[in-house]
């Protein structure tokens, strides 16, 4: 790890606990102010991103800019989650940004370097979608529902055979579906295209089992204290 990486994920690591402890201790009103702001950090930084691909990239390079990246749909996802504040779009944020963005930051598949433009929005990105997911759940107590998993699951497979008929028609590698990506990455570790597709599978359900646990355990806390109260 670089020490630009280093002080990035700092960053992140000190501005997400920031928020979250700050909204668990003063949740309100200016937590509405904050998902206001989060939202437009993360479009903003999103539809910079597509300019600055598109007047910088001619020909085949263009395919490649769409937003079809799994982390380019968490940011549209969290920010409509961080204005709605739909329990949905909240849970998909959750799982979405821990078991998924968080390793695009830990890992980054980023050939530019500080101080340029691509970095920034990079980090600005990506930390963004791990704050919004903490933040909301965490921060806010908007924790996932039970079957929360099988329903965020089931919205990943349903991206993910989109997301490959597209690499399928135009020849790209959105979510990495046709090769690794060039830096080094997890996916290192899970074998040779195709079999590193599946392996991926059966890691982000584990991750999505191992994020979804604490809620199951606070969740039957909760009813047995519910019931306690009630008799029942």
């Amino acid at each position: 790890m670089s020490t630009e990486h280093l002080l990035a994920v700092t960053a992140i690591v000190v501005i997400t606990a920031a928020l979250v402890a700050a909204a668990k201790l003063r949740p309100r009103p200016w937590t509405g102010i904050a998902c206001v702001a989060l939202a437009v950090l993360l479009v903003g930084a999103e539809v910079s991103w597509l300019i600055y691909h598109a007047r910088t990239s001619e020909g085949a390079d263009l395919a490649s800019a769409l937003p079809f990246q799994l982390c380019d749909a968490a940011i549209f996802i969290a920010a409509a989650a961080l204005v709605l504040r739909t329990q949905l779009l909240v849970e998909v944020t959750y799982f979405w940004g821990l078991a998924g963005t968080i390793q695009a930051v830990i890992t980054p598949d980023l050939p530019q370097h500080f101080p340029s433009f691509p970095f920034f929005q990079y980090y600005l990105a990506h930390g963004g979608i791990v704050a919004a997911a903490l933040f909301l759940v965490v921060g806010l107590g908007q924790w996932p529902r039970r079957n929360a998993v099988l329903r965020v699951g089931l919205i990943t497979i349903l991206y993910a055979l989109l997301v490959g008929a597209v690499d399928a028609s135009s020849g790209v590698n959105y979510m990495y579906l046709r090769s690794k990506p060039q830096s080094a990455s997890l996916l290192d570790l899970l074998g040779p295209w195709p079999f590193y597709i599946g392996w991926a599978v059966l890691v982000g359900l584990g991750l999505f089992l191992v994020l979804d646990a604490p809620f199951r355990w606070l969740h039957a806390r909760r009813q047995e204290h519910i019931g306690a109260e009630t008799g029942v």
